[in-house]
């Protein structure tokens, strides 16, 4: 009985908020994004972006795909950090397997962060992207794992790329630290 009351009173109580903040520099955006990671949305994801987070592996990680009214990809911490070969930014993953996808209910909203993948939904690593503007054809098909509290207006200075394919010409924007705080 007392091992029920225990379990019960942590049940109770509220959830430990886990809090992404990412520090951007380059030539269109600089400043802070804060982003509430949705931990009850898609636990596996969040994990996944808290750890790399929290070992700095999305430092120095470059935005590699931007496209004007939709979105800004990053996260690739294999080939996407700065210095390295750009042409391969956006190919590359996490030393960790991939992810089930978590589908949810949460639309893809101005600035509603989900996973990046390939053909496969069970495919997401490290890769995730933040939306411009709303982008429901995402629906239930990309795993949401955050949405932006504070910063949008970083978000929305992120060097765009090219209009259809969202390369980046030149020197891109980064990630020049993240941090996960509880």
């Amino acid at each position: 009985m007392r091992k029920l009351a225990c379990l019960l009173a942590l049940l109770a109580s509220p959830a430990m908020a886990v809090e992404m903040t990412i520090e951007v520099a380059g030539e269109g955006a600089n400043g802070s994004i804060t982003i509430d990671l949705l931990e009850e949305v898609a636990p596996g994801h969040v994990a996944r972006i808290a750890a790399l987070a929290e070992a700095g592996a999305y430092d120095s990680v470059v935005f590699h795909r931007v496209i004007e009214g939709f979105m800004a990809q990053t996260g690739d911490v294999e080939f996407g950090k700065i210095g390295m070969d750009m042409r391969r930014a956006g190919t590359g993953a996490s030393d960790q397997p991939d992810l089930k996808a978590e589908f949810s209910d949460v639309p893809f909203d101005r600035g509603v962060v989900g996973m990046a993948r390939s053909q496969n939904p069970d495919s997401a690593n490290s890769q995730f992207f933040i939306m411009f503007d709303e982008g429901h054809f995402l629906n239930g098909q990309y795993t949401v794992v955050g949405r932006v509290t504070d910063g949008m207006e970083v978000v929305d200075a992120i060097k765009r790329g090219h209009s259809r394919t969202g390369a980046i010409t030149g020197q891109p924007d980064m990630m020049k630290q993240v941090t996960v705080n509880e």
